[in-house]
């Protein structure tokens, strides 16, 4: 049976549903990548009249993804105004790398029995070729692929509700380390830094590496902080 055939049994408002969050992550995508590459700047309104034309969407998956980003922070919504990029002050962004260090750092040590040969393997490719794309001034590859490292890490953690703030954590904090990532730290640093967690994780470790994680964002969030506050 084809997956047309799949999608006919499951009939139109299924089908329909399937196809809002299929778009919905689309707009997703097209904001964050837009938020990346400063096409969307902090206080900037979005308007979703202009998201519906540019993508050529209706608004209800827009409206989806808008309340979506508002919950993981990217946004910021205002009642009878809409939807802005979210404007982080120094104290928010210091106390949202401490959080994502506690969450992430529980996460890893919870998950810490969970990790196999190839997993540790796959990290220690991950962490070579940060270096890399770092020497070679990839900024989004390398981005990305930090993101898929920190992601392979606290999603062996079995607490669900933790994988989920921490992952919520993770895009907002991405999106500052894209701007600045080539001020805070070398390529080297960004290759031994990762390595240090893997050794950690070879060790089977859990208090080491539950402290490593939170000090490597707590001392992270004042370096981003000093490089917002010369923009």
């Amino acid at each position: 049976m084809s997956t047309f055939d799949n999608l006919q049994l499951l009939g139109p408002e299924k089908i329909m549903a399937i196809e809002r969050s299929t778009y919905k992550d689309h707009v997703i995508k097209y904001l964050y990548d837009g938020m990346r590459e400063n096409r969307y700047r902090a206080g900037e309104k979005i308007l979703e009249s202009h998201l519906a034309k540019e993508l050529g969407i209706s608004r209800a998956p827009i409206r989806e993804a808008l309340a979506d980003m508002v919950s993981s922070g990217l946004l910021v919504y205002r009642p009878q105004v809409g939807n802005f990029v979210a404007a982080l002050t120094a104290k928010e962004i210091t106390d949202s790398y401490v959080a994502r260090g506690v969450l992430e750092g529980f996460s890893v040590a919870q998950g810490i029995n969970n990790f196999t040969a190839n997993d540790l393997a796959r990290l220690e490719e991950m962490a070579h070729k940060m270096e890399t794309y770092a020497r070679q001034g990839k900024h989004k590859a390398l981005i990305d692929l930090g993101q898929q490292f920190h992601e392979e890490l606290f999603s062996h953690c079995s607490n669900a509700q933790i994988v989920l703030f921490t992952r919520q954590l993770s895009l907002k904090l991405h999106l500052l380390f894209y701007k600045h990532w080539s001020r805070v730290y070398s390529p080297e640093e960004i290759r031994d830094r990762h390595l240090d967690i893997i050794n950690a994780l070879h060790q089977k470790d859990a208090v080491k590496i539950e402290m490593m994680i939170r000090q490597h964002y707590i001392e992270t969030g004042p370096k981003i902080v000093e490089r917002e506050a010369r923009l």
